[in-house]
C-alpha cells in the first residue's frame, strides 16, 4: 500500500493526521507490539480486503483511525463531558444473551475499545455507521431517532429484555431452524493445537470441571482480525457448548486519541448495574471469554436487513448507548446537564463532517 503523495498528504496535512497508509502501518506495529509473535497475517490480510470492501466495513474495521481523527476532526466535542463509554459503537456491534436468569437480552455485547471520553462520540459513531451502512439514508432521522433514544434511555436507563416485550425485534432477530443448524456446522470442528494460555482459559469457561472439548483457531468479527482468537466445542449433557477467547488489548481511545496508558475497560461497563449482564462474559488475565450460541451473538445487517436503519431501532439503540454510560454513576449527572442543555438538531452537523472524513480515508485506502 503507498501513500498518494498528493492528495492523502494534503489532507493529513490539514488536519494534522497521518494519511491512511500511515496510519494503518502505525496501528499494525502497534499491535505486533502488543501481541508479539501472535499476530494473524492472514486474517491482518482478509481485514485489509474488508476495509477495501466499502466506506461501512472500513469503518467497523478502523476504530483506531476513529480515536486518531476524533480530536482534531470534532474539536467541539472534546469538552463535552466524559463517560466511560463504548467507543467502537457501530450497527453491528449489537446482539443477543441470556442472562443470569435466562431471559433473553439484546444490546451492545463487545466492549474491547471501551474508555473514558467524550460522551457523544458514542452516539456520532452510531449514526455515521447507519448513514454508511445504508447508503442512501438522511443524516436528519437518524440523528433525530438516536439522540432521542438516547436521552430517554439517560433519563431512566433500563437493558432490553425480549422476553416479553419487544417483540417485533425478537421475531426479526431469532434464527430459523435452517440458520441455526448452519450456525452450528460452522463449529464443528476437531481439535487442534492452541497455545496453553488460551487453551486454560476455555477450559475454565467450560460449565464444568475436566470437560473434554475440542479447541481451534477461529475468525470472525472486523475489527479484531489480526488478534488470535479461539474456540472450544463441548458436549455437555446432551448438547453441544461452545466458549471463545481472544486478547484483551488496551483502548486504540488511550493509545492514538490521548497517548496515555490505562488497562482494558472491558469488564467494568459490561459488568455496569444498569445492565442484565451475560454472566459468561470474563475479561481475565489478558483475555476476554464469552458464551457463543444461535442465542448469544452479533446481530449483523444480513441478519436483520433494514430493520438496524429504521428509527424504532436506532433509537433503541441510542437508549442502549445510554444504559451503558449509566454504568459510569460519579460522571452521570454531568452528562445528564449537558444533555438537557442541547438543542433535537446539534448531532447532524458533527455526523456529516464525520461520514464524509470516513468516506475519504475510505476512498484513499481503497
Amino acid at each position: 500500500m503507498s501513500v498518494d503523495g498528493s492528495g492523502q498528504e494534503r489532507r493529513a496535512a490539514a488536519d494534522g493526521v497521518p494519511p491512511i497508509a500511515e496510519s494503518v502501518r502505525r496501528y499494525e506495529a502497534w499491535l505486533a507490539a502488543q501481541l508479539p509473535g501472535a499476530v494473524v497475517a492472514a486474517d491482518l490480510a482478509a481485514k485489509h480486503d474488508r476495509m477495501r470492501e466499502g466506506a461501512f466495513p472500513f469503518l467497523r474495521a478502523s476504530y483506531w483511525r476513529w480515536a486518531e481523527r476524533a480530536p482534531t476532526l470534532l474539536p467541539e466535542l472534546m469538552t463535552a463531558p466524559p463517560i466511560l463509554a463504548i467507543g467502537d459503537t457501530h450497527l453491528e456491534n449489537f446482539g443477543t444473551w441470556r442472562d443470569a436468569e435466562g431471559r433473553l437480552v439484546w444490546g451492545v455485547n463487545d466492549f474491547d475499545e471501551a474508555a473514558v471520553m467524550p460522551y457523544p462520540l458514542d452516539l456520532v459513531r452510531l449514526a455515521v455507521s447507519a448513514l454508511l451502512g445504508h447508503g442512501s439514508g438522511s443524516a436528519g432521522p437518524v440523528c433525530k431517532a438516536i439522540w432521542q433514544g438516547y436521552a430517554e434511555g439517560l433519563a431512566a436507563p433500563a437493558p432490553v429484555i425480549l422476553e416479553r416485550d419487544h417483540g417485533w425485534l425478537r421475531e426479526a432477530i431469532l434464527l430459523p431452524e435452517k440458520a441455526r443448524a448452519k450456525w452450528w456446522a460452522r463449529l464443528d470442528r476437531a481439535d487442534e493445537p492452541v497455545p496453553p494460555h488460551y487453551r486454560a482459559a476455555l477450559a475454565a469457561a467450560m460449565p464444568e470441571p475436566g470437560l473434554a472439548f475440542a479447541a481451534f483457531a477461529r475468525t470472525a468479527g472486523t475489527g479484531s482480525l489480526g488478534r488470535p482468537r479461539y474456540a472450544a466445542l463441548a458436549l455437555w449433557r446432551g448438547a453441544p457448548v461452545v466458549r471463545e477467547c481472544k486478547p484483551i488489548l488496551p483502548s486504540a481511545w488511550t493509545q492514538f486519541a490521548e497517548a496515555r496508558t490505562e488497562p482494558p475497560r472491558a469488564a467494568a461497563i459490561a459488568g455496569a448495574a444498569t445492565r442484565a449482564v451475560d454472566p459468561h462474559y470474563r475479561v481475565a488475565d489478558g483475555l476476554v471469554v464469552r458464551r457463543l450460541s444461535p442465542n448469544s451473538r452479533k446481530v449483523e445487517v444480513g441478519d436483520a436487513g433494514d430493520l438496524l436503519f429504521s428509527a424504532p431501532m436506532l433509537r433503541l439503540m441510542g437508549a442502549e448507548i445510554a444504559c451503558c454510560h449509566a454504568g459510569d454513576a460519579a460522571r452521570l449527572e454531568a452528562v445528564r446537564a449537558d444533555v438537557a442543555g442541547r438543542d433535537a438538531d446539534w448531532l447532524r452537523a458533527p455526523v456529516r463532517a464525520a461520514a464524509a472524513a470516513l468516506r475519504t480515508d475510505f476512498e484513499d485506502f481503497a
